[in-house]
């Protein structure tokens, strides 16, 4: 079995949050893989759904600990159901990458994320991680309020297509092919190319404002 984890705070107050876009990510899994129905547990402490990808069977889970307490209900589950650390993939909302971009890879450190840093205490630092990239604000003052806002309406675009993106890649990355993952994700981000047609209108209209 393998465990997929969404980071985020509990509540619907949260629930748009940036900081939140790792347990986004995991209800378009369960949305589109269809998964059970989520169910809450008080040990291990989260939200959980159940179902199969490509033959196995994984386990999704938001924990109802906040953020900065991950890594409780991330060491329960792991003891719960005798996993290793690398059975265990944490989605998260990622500064230091732009908005769209994912990245993944085993291990590595927290990078300041608290919700990295309280798992880290608990099951060690050999397990994947899913890097969501949501921007920075520019400024770390401004780095809590940016990542405590919920993303806004320009956002909505970005946001659904990269989370319906890492949906449909986690097969690969299930199958420790992180390679793949990133590769299809980026594949079903980017934006359309202009037709030869649209292409042409719009060198025409550039040559009528030279003139």
């Amino acid at each position: 079995m393998l465990l997929l984890v969404g980071l985020g705070n509990p509540g619907q107050e949260y629930s748009g949050n940036r900081h939140n876009i790792g347990a986004m990510a995991v209800d378009e899994i369960v949305r589109r893989h269809g998964f059970s129905a989520p169910n809450t547990r008080s040990r291990p402490q989260g939200v959980f759904s159940e179902g199969i990808i490509d033959g196995v069977k994984v386990t999704t889970l938001k924990p109802l600990t906040y953020m900065n307490d991950s890594g409780k209900a991330v060491g329960d589950a792991m003891r719960y159901w005798r996993l290793e650390p690398q059975d265990i993939f944490v989605l998260h909302d990622e500064l230091d990458l732009p908005p769209a971009k994912v990245r993944a890879k085993l291990g590595g450190g927290h990078a300041g994320h608290n919700g990295l840093r309280s798992i880290d205490s608990h099951i060690g630092k050999d397990y994947w991680r899913v890097r969501l990239g949501v921007g920075h604000p520019g400024d770390k003052g401004r780095v809590t309020g940016h990542v405590l806002r919920d993303f806004s309406k320009a956002d909505k675009q970005w946001v659904d297509k990269t989370l319906d993106a890492v949906a449909d890649a986690i097969p690969h990355l299930l199958n420790s092919d992180s390679s793949a993952f990133t590769s299809r994700v980026a594949l079903l981000t980017q934006p359309p190319k202009a037709t030869k047609s649209q292409d042409d209108a719009d060198a025409s209209s550039e040559s009528k404002k030279e003139r």
